[in-house]
């Protein structure tokens, strides 16, 4: 008797019916009345004229796609402008683009890493750091959140070669890494540090040239960044940036590089058209961290529960995993557009509200915005205080 290869499927729904972690895709129309504090358009540029313009000219100069992986015929020199030009802003000696942040990541733990090495990974960084620990067949430590110490205490327990990863800002409350105290604890050890950058490029540091050039490590020897461009660039894809030795290195062994199509030029040229925006507005960075604290402020002055954000992400605590799904959805009703963090999403259970800071909010959108979200609030989310180990 044949059986059903998949009915262990309707389980797993069933599953997370009961718990309410149900997700869908919803479709977004072209053009929308929702004010967005879900998406991570940090900076306002995925549609500025000057970005989607570069994006459509690239579009029209190089076609629709990049025809073949980067080491065929996917690298045009519009790659090669965009990654020199990432390199210098960043202030590292090189960088090499890929098809998304999620591929750059893999590709940077995977190909600096292997059979002996240690990494020492947080325990809330991004689901594509923990993918590529778990690929690189490395041994891998998971220490506590933010825990200069743990990592210092499991690097000295080893002896071989080591690399510590960690988000530079992370994605679920937007709390920074202690990226000097991890530089530190990894050149007493003579490791490398691997940080992610998503949420850090286009908004920390002078300029918002990123984490690792605000805590002065930026194009040191021992660090690696990894960023995406579909945020505060507003584009598509992703990049690694470090020692040009380590570039290369990956241009020859890093499979995610190797054997996945390259970034469209469209992409490409958006993402560049971004970064020269940025450089000619730096003001722009100041503004969207400006903006988070005004939210923060807001939002915690009326009783809420949120964590002092340190980049543009502001986490709002719910009371539990249903309401904070009512509560998106009543924002939403309300015409306001903000994301809805659930487990597994979080590693300490603690459903949130997570709200995205724009540098191109007005004033009055953002009153707009916490009004909405505090006359929603479920009943038990209405507690002063920050969130646990903010």
């Amino acid at each position: 008797m044949s059986r059903d290869p998949f009915d262990w499927i309707d389980a797993h729904a069933e599953r997370r019916r009961e718990a309410g972690l149900v997700r869908t895709l919803r479709p977004r129309q072209a053009e929308s009345t929702l004010l967005d504090l879900a998406g991570n358009d940090y900076l306002g540029l995925a549609r500025h004229p000057q970005v989607t313009g570069a994006g459509a000219d690239a579009c029209l100069l190089w076609g629709a796609g990049s025809t073949g992986s980067r080491l065929v015929t996917g690298t045009t020199e519009l790659h090669t402008e965009l990654e020199a030009e990432l390199a210098e802003f960043c202030g590292f000696e090189a960088a090499l683009v890929f098809a998304s942040g999620y591929a750059a990541n893999l590709a940077a733990v995977t190909a600096l890493t292997g059979p002996g090495t240690l990494i020492v990974s947080d325990t809330s960084n991004h689901a594509s750091l923990i993918d590529g620990c778990r690929l690189s067949r490395a041994d891998t430590e998971v220490v506590a959140h933010r825990d200069t110490e743990a990592v210092r205490k499991a690097l000295d327990a080893h002896d071989g070669p080591a690399v510590v990863v960690s988000d530079s800002v992370f994605s679920v409350d937007g709390d920074a890494a202690p990226l000097t105290g991890l530089a530190a604890a990894c050149r007493q050890h003579g490791a490398a540090l691997l940080v992610d950058d998503a949420h850090g490029l286009g908004v920390l540091g002078e300029g918002g040239r990123g984490a690792a050039w605000a805590a002065g490590l930026a194009g040191a020897p021992d660090v690696v960044v990894t960023a995406t461009l579909s945020k505060s660039l507003g584009s598509q894809g992703g990049v690694v940036l470090g020692p040009a030795r380590v570039i290369e290195h990956l241009v020859n062994a890093a499979r995610t590089f190797i054997f996945d199509t390259g970034l469209a030029p469209a992409a490409a040229g958006a993402a560049l058209g971004a970064l020269r925006l940025l450089r000619a507005e730096p003001e722009r960075a100041e503004r969207a961290r400006a903006v988070a604290l005004q939210l923060y402020d807001r939002l915690t002055a009326a009783g809420l529960r949120s964590a002092r954000p340190d980049a543009c992400v502001v986490a709002v605590r719910a009371p539990s995993a249903g309401e904070a799904l009512q509560w998106a959805a009543d924002c939403r009703t309300a015409g306001l557009a903000v994301g809805c963090f659930r487990p597994p999403s979080v590693p300490d259970g603690i459903s949130r509200l997570r709200l995205t800071a724009r540098g191109d909010l007005t004033d009055q959108q953002i009153a707009e915005a916490v009004e909405v979200i505090v006359r929603t609030a479920p009943r038990d989310s209405a507690r002063s205080g920050e969130l646990a180990g903010a």
